[in-house]
């Protein structure tokens, strides 16, 4: 009765972000708790001590996060030694052992579907993390990346020296990214609980597209003092960034960026109920660059672009009808979308562990998605591959790694989607 009546919440945070709380498994009598954990499989009357409630309790002992398992250590073994107490005292009650489970109090435990727990894991957010924010960390270098500086390179030399500056002038807050993604990971959350009328948070959860995360890469640098000196940054609206723009609201690394930042932000205010509501979390970056160089003058400068990569299915005879990649970005004045690959896996797919080996040589169908409704203003984290597209190329790729070695497209290799097009592209694949 203390851990049900206790205002805190139970050593489950450590690993999970919402869903779980170890009252969610106590009704409001033991009598009531007992059976409905028997019946559930949750305590083994013949073996108290290998209960699986008790093993749920010390799941955390196996948290990676060495820092999580001290903190939470002593909430945990009060739990443990507790429900461990009590069940073995109820399993040698003969009462207790063949009492009948009403209806009403036959079930406990979380009242979300498995999949959203799952996916309000804290080890699930910190791959996603890795994949969407910790993989885009160059384009923060090297202001905010000390740990890939390498004092043994010449050109690191130069930016070592740019960094101290400007460690001596900001202090901590330059070292954005740690030694490790956890260790980013932890350090911006907990920065962005606090609340600082100087300052945006990190990570805005009221408002994701306000948070600093995202802002600061993507303003320009702060407008110079009469004198003509640099001005100052600004981390309240307006905001400006010292280090200028380093992304545009409309590129791949934006897009996975807010993505991430907009699940946190969901998963801390507990808002998915059902697994139609979990985003996908699918993408994979890659090294692989893809670029249309001319683009089609039907792609009005400044407009947003996605560009999604089919494979060819031999057994089939036909293009694969999911995409295996996609990268979005603007139409420049100069007639050019430039964009580094995001691979999209199924839940069911297998773990990658070589992106590129996902992308072999070979021929491609790549369509062309033209953003002239702005729905991205709407949903920045949004996929237009739900309509048809705007255009198509077939293409003989090699998919070399670097934008030096960007795949690149001429733009009038790419055809209007009409039926024709539509007709002729189903056997495209051996032209």
């Amino acid at each position: 009765m203390p851990i049900f009546k206790s205002p805190n919440p139970s050593s489950c945070v450590q690993c999970h972000l919402a869903g779980v709380d170890l009252k969610d498994y106590i009704r409001p009598s033991h009598q009531q708790t007992f059976a409905a954990l028997r019946d559930q499989g949750l305590i083994d009357l013949e073996h108290p001590e290998r209960s699986k409630i008790l093993h749920l309790i010390t799941m955390g002992e196996q948290d990676l996060d060495k820092g999580a398992r001290l903190i939470h250590a002593k909430a945990r073994n009060a739990e443990y030694e507790a429900f461990a107490a009590w069940i073995k005292a109820c399993c040698r009650d003969p009462e207790l052992q063949s009492l009948v489970a009403g209806p009403a109090d036959a079930v406990v435990g979380p009242d979300r579907p498995l999949p959203v727990i799952r996916h309000a894991r804290k080890d699930r957010l910190l791959d996603s993390f890795v994949r969407n924010i910790w993989s885009q960390r160059m384009r923060c270098f090297p202001c905010h990346t000390p740990h890939e500086l390498d004092s043994e390179k010449a050109a690191s030399g130069k930016a070592g020296e740019r960094y101290a500056n400007l460690k001596r002038q900001y202090g901590a807050r330059m070292d954005l990214f740690k030694a490790s993604p956890r260790e980013t990971m932890r350090q911006l959350i907990v920065s962005s609980r606090s609340r600082s009328e100087k300052h945006l948070p990190l990570i805005n959860v009221g408002e994701p597209a306000n948070s600093l995360l995202v802002l600061k890469p993507t303003s320009k640098l702060p407008p110079k003092t009469d004198g003509g000196e640099p001005g100052t940054p600004s981390s309240l609206p307006p905001v400006s960034h010292g280090g200028g723009l380093k992304m545009h609201v409309d590129d791949q690394s934006y897009k996975a960026f807010l993505a991430w930042i907009q699940d946190y932000a969901n998963l801390v205010q507990d808002r998915y109920a059902s697994e139609e509501d979990l985003p996908e979390d699918n993408w994979f970056p890659t090294d692989c660059v893809l670029r249309v160089r001319g683009t089609p003058e039907s792609w009005p400068a400044l407009t947003t672009v996605q560009l999604f990569v089919h494979r060819w299915d031999d057994d089939q005879k036909a293009w694969q009808s999911d995409p295996l990649a996609f990268t979005q970005a603007i139409v420049t004045p100069r007639g050019m979308v430039n964009g580094a690959l995001f691979l999209i896996r199924s839940q069911q797919d297998d773990p990658i562990d070589d992106p590129a080996a996902m992308l072999p040589p070979g021929r491609y169908l790549v369509k062309a998605y033209v953003d002239a409704r702005k729905r991205l203003r709407e949903n920045p984290t949004a996929l237009l591959n739900d309509q048809p597209s705007d255009a198509e190329a077939v293409v003989q790729a090699q998919w070399r790694t670097g934008f030096p070695n960007a795949e690149v497209i001429p733009g009038e290799q790419f055809q209007p989607v009409n039926e024709d097009v539509e007709e002729s592209r189903s056997t495209s694949g051996d032209a």
